[in-house]
C-alpha cells in the first residue's frame, strides 16, 4: 500500500511510531551545503525511511521548479519572502501539526514574526537562519586596501575605488537579484522592498561601476574559493562564510576568513521547511520535518553549516563558538539594523530581474 493511502489511517494517531513508514522514502530539495549526511544518516536509522537529497542554489531556481508543477520533492526549503508569494500561489499544503510533536521547540516569538509570510504558521516551518554580508580573507584586503579597510561597510563593495584594488584578489557576488539588490538599495537609503523602477536604475547605476572588478556572480563556487585563498572577499549568506573558515582551518592552509554584517545595515531572512501540493509521501515529509525538531539534531546542523536555528530548545546545545559569534546570532543593537524581504508585485520582480541582467552584462 502506497503512503498516500496510509496517511488517512495515520493521522489521526499523532503518537504512532514514524517506523511504521519503514519501507518508504522522502525526497528533499533543500540548498547546497546546508544538509549533513550526517543528519540524513540519523533520520533514517531512527524511522526507516530513506532521505534523497537534491541541492540548488538560488529561490529563483527553486521557485522555478515549485511553479511548474509536478516537482516530486516531498519537503522544499525556500526563504520567507518567497514562501509568502508560493503559499499564495497555491504550492504548499498545509501542515499536519499532528504529525509534529516537536514544533514546541520552537522560539515562540520567531514564530510570530514569521506569520507575516505564513499566517497562522499553517504551510512552513523554519530551519535556519542568516544574514546577507561580507566574507572576506582579513591577510589578502589588508594587503591591497591597508589596515583602515572598511571591512564592516557596503563601501568595501560598492564603492569603486575599492573595488578596483580589490580585483586584484578577486571579488564574487550572489548570483541572485534578490540576494543583492536590496543590499545595493539599503545603501544608497533607498527602500530595500522598492517597487519603483527609478530606484533599480539607481542600483543599476552604482554597481555598473563596480561590475568590471566582480571576478564572478556565482551562489556555490565562493565557498571552495574563499576557504582556499583564490579570492579575498565575497558578498554572501553568513553561514557559508563561516563554513568557508572552517573548511580553511581543516585544511590548515593558512587561510583566515571572517564575516561582517555592514554597519548600514542588512537582509536578514528566514529558510523555512514546506510540503508541495503535490508531494508523493506527506506522512514521510511530516516525519523528516518532525526529526529536524528534535534540538539535539537541529544544534548539529548548526553546528556543521555555520547557521543560527529557530529552536529555542537546541541553542545550548549549539556549539558555543558559533552561539557566541555575532556574525551568526547578531546582538540587538545589530538585529535593530537588519531588514527582511517582502514579496514584490509581479511587474516590479520584473523590473529588479531586469536591474540584474544588466548589472551582470555590464551593458
Amino acid at each position: 500500500m502506497k503512503l498516500a493511502s496510509k496517511l488517512g489511517l495515520i493521522a489521526p494517531l499523532a503518537a504512532l511510531s514514524f517506523s511504521a513508514l519503514a519501507a518508504d522514502q522522502v525526497k528533499i530539495y533543500n540548498w547546497f551545503d546546508y544538509t549533513p549526511q550526517a543528519t540524513l544518516d540519523g533520520f533514517q536509522a531512527e524511522t526507516g525511511i530513506a532521505p534523497t537529497l537534491d541541492t540548488f542554489d538560488s529561490n529563483e531556481v527553486l521557485e522555478a521548479k515549485l511553479l511548474s508543477g509536478q516537482s516530486g520533492y516531498d519537503v522544499v526549503v525556500p526563504s520567507d519572502s518567497f514562501l509568502a508569494k508560493q503559499r499564495q500561489a497555491g504550492a504548499f499544503q498545509p501542515l499536519d501539526k499532528s504529525l509534529l510533536p516537536n514544533l514546541g521547540n520552537l522560539n515562540q516569538e520567531l514564530m510570530t514574526v514569521l506569520e507575516g509570510s505564513d499566517p497562522g504558521n499553517q504551510y512552513a516551518v523554519p530551519y535556519m537562519w542568516g544574514t546577507n554580508g561580507i566574507g572576506y580573507n582579513p591577510e589578502k584586503v589588508r594587503a591591497v586596501l591597508g589596515d583602515d579597510a572598511p571591512v564592516d561597510s557596503w563601501a568595501l563593495v560598492f564603492d569603486p575605488a575599492n573595488m578596483e584594488k580589490l580585483a586584484e584578489c578577486g571579488v564574487a557576488f550572489l548570483d541572485s537579484p534578490s540576494e543583492i539588490l536590496p543590499g545595493a538599495l539599503h545603501y544608497l537609503g533607498l527602500d530595500p522592498n522598492s517597487t519603483k523602477s527609478e530606484d533599480y536604475d539607481a542600483a543599476v547605476a552604482m554597481m555598473s561601476k563596480i561590475q568590471p572588478y566582480v571576478r564572478y556572480f556565482n551562489s556555490s563556487r565562493f565557498l571552495n574559493d574563499l576557504a582556499n585563498g583564490e579570492i579575498c572577499v565575497a558578498v554572501a549568506w553568513s553561514g557559508s562564510i563561516l563554513q568557508a573558515d572552517a573548511r580553511a582551518q581543516e585544511a590548515n592552509n593558512g587561510v583566515h576568513v571572517e564575516y561582517r554584517i555592514p554597519k548600514e545595515g542588512a537582509q536578514v531572512w528566514f529558510d523555512l521547511m514546506a510540503i508541495p501540493k503535490d508531494a508523493p509521501n506527506p506522512a514521510a515529509a511530516h516525519a523528516f520535518i518532525n526529526y529536524l525538531l528534535k534540538p539535539e539534531v537541529v544544534a548539529e546542523i548548526s553546528n556543521l553549516v555555520g547557521y543560527a536555528n529557530p529552536n529555542a530548545a537546541a541553542t545550548e546545545l549549539v556549539n558555543e563558538s558559533l552561539r557566541n559569534n555575532p556574525g551568526a546570532y547578531p546582538p540587538a543593537e545589530v538585529q535593530a539594523r537588519l531588514f527582511t524581504l517582502k514579496p514584490l508585485p509581479m511587474a516590479a520582480e520584473r523590473v529588479r530581474t531586469r536591474a540584474w541582467n544588466k548589472i551582470k552584462t555590464g551593458q
